[in-house]
């Protein structure tokens, strides 16, 4: 026994530097471990007031937004310092500038070109003259105005060195439940092209369609309201009322309103490559002495003006497939119908005839393939019936005329901001023997900020 006591002492002693090690070590741990608690603590603190401080950042915001909405309108306060770099950038629109032009041939004399059996609807567009031509350019501002509107001005500038305000509205940004308002002189929204712009469509010109029956694009100078329905198929329903400025109508000489367009839009998907559209629309106005009659087949006017009520149905529809980004295929069609009656006169403004009745119609089908990523090639059929026009005097061999066209076209797009295109017409329009060979090379460019084009 008193041989062990020695070596047990020996072993205590050895093993007094590690237990002291080990009470270090325990002692650096919950040091490490309460320093830890305290950065997390810090950190929390510091979020919790971060939080603090930006709800109280928007209840600031929405209590200046009510006083703004409840405070009568005042005068915009100068800019702090007069810098004019401030100043400049206190008002800035997107800015959009269109070039186009064309050089086009024709094998019949462009000056006499006409639609037959339809009266000179304004501006009839034609294929313009031979030779260069500089088409029409597009100027146009768009901006956010406060948080409820928007505004968009698009000034026309005529190769004659005119200019022409094409469009100029308000559109409302904040209005609940899928309602949209808009203000000013715009392009209607009924059927499918005319709200479309010329740079952005798929052939030189129009339709044969809606150069007999409104000139070009009709324009509104009033209000449109829209609603957009809240479902998962597309649904949008638009009424508008102007003046009547735009043919078929004319302003009245009193106060109010000109003629209504109502319009219903559907569309959706088929599957995953395809989609359409599909609308019909009703417009109504009235005409008091409209200049410009239609002509018997001597090329003799029947009349000079026209008074009465104007009524057309349009009826459109859109098929787009899309299987692959290279490959991309578009069918579109509209049918349109007018019926006017009322009376006509001569230059004088002495009436003809009070019982004045003719229905004209018209209609085109045209298909677009994007075969590669920056080709296309297209082609078009217009067709149109004048109707044969009935009243009291009406000569008795007076028969209707029933114009067409048909149009090819092929198109690079080297990028989105530019496009050349050529296009060549069968058209007869003249509704004669011989038909004209029109063919067109087009250039289309795009300068600054430009929004996305309509389905």
């Amino acid at each position: 026994m008193m041989v062990f006591r020695p070596v047990a002492a020996l072993m205590a002693l050895a093993t007094l530097p590690a237990m002291a090690s080990g009470a270090d070590d325990v002692a650096a741990l919950r040091a490490e471990l309460q320093a830890l608690k305290s950065d997390y603590d810090a950190r929390v603190d510091a979020l919790e007031a971060r939080i603090r401080q930006l709800e109280a950042s928007a209840q600031a915001s929405a209590d200046a937004a009510e006083a703004l909405a409840t405070a009568p309108p005042a005068a915009p306060a100068p800019a702090p310092g007069g810098d004019v770099g401030d100043k400049a950038s206190a008002f800035n629109p997107a800015i959009s500038l269109i070039l186009g032009g064309n050089f086009t041939g024709t094998s019949r004399d462009p000056a006499g070109w006409h639609i037959a059996g339809f009266p000179p609807a304004g501006d009839e567009a034609g294929p313009g003259g031979r030779s260069f031509n500089l088409g029409e350019s597009e100027l146009t501002f768009t901006a956010s105005i406060d948080p409820y509107f928007s505004g968009v001005l698009t000034a026309a500038i005529t190769a004659d060195n005119e200019i022409e305000v094409e469009e100029a509205y308000f559109r409302t940004t904040a209005l609940a439940d899928g309602v949209t308002l808009k203000g000013g002189r715009f392009f209607s929204g009924f059927g499918y092209l005319n709200e479309v712009h010329a740079h952005a469509w798929d052939f030189v010109d129009q339709p044969l369609v809606y150069q007999a029956m409104f000139g070009g694009q009709y324009r509104q100078e009033g209000l449109q309201v829209k609603w957009l329905a809240p479902t998962d198929l597309f649904l949008e329903f638009g009424a508008e009322t102007g003046n009547g400025a735009s043919y078929p109508a004319t302003r009245l000489e009193k106060n109010g309103f000109n003629g209504a367009t109502l319009f219903a839009h559907a569309g959706g998907d088929i599957g995953e490559f395809a989609s359409w559209r599909a609308g019909v629309s009703w417009l109504t106005q009235k005409a008091e002495g409209r200049e410009g009659g239609i002509e018997d087949a001597e090329g003799v006017p029947l009349f000079e003006q026209f008074s009465g009520d104007s009524d057309t149905w349009v009826i459109d529809g859109v098929l787009k497939w899309a299987p692959t980004p290279r490959r991309q295929l578009k069918l579109q069609a509209e049918y349109m119908r007018r019926r006017e009656s009322g009376e006509i006169a001569d230059s004088t403004g002495l009436v003809l005839a009070d019982d004045y009745r003719n229905t004209s119609s018209g209609w085109y089908l045209q298909s677009v393939y994007q075969f590669a990523p920056r080709w296309r090639v297209g082609a078009r059929y217009d067709a149109l019936d004048s109707g044969t026009p009935s009243y009291l005097l009406a000569p008795p061999d007076l028969i209707g005329a029933n114009p067409d066209r048909f149009s090819v076209m092929l198109d690079w797009n080297p990028s989105e901001f530019s496009r050349l295109r050529a296009q060549y017409d069968w058209d007869d329009a003249r509704d004669e023997a011989e038909s004209d060979r029109i063919w067109r090379i087009q250039y289309v460019y795009g300068i600054g900020a430009h929004g996305a084009h309509k389905y």
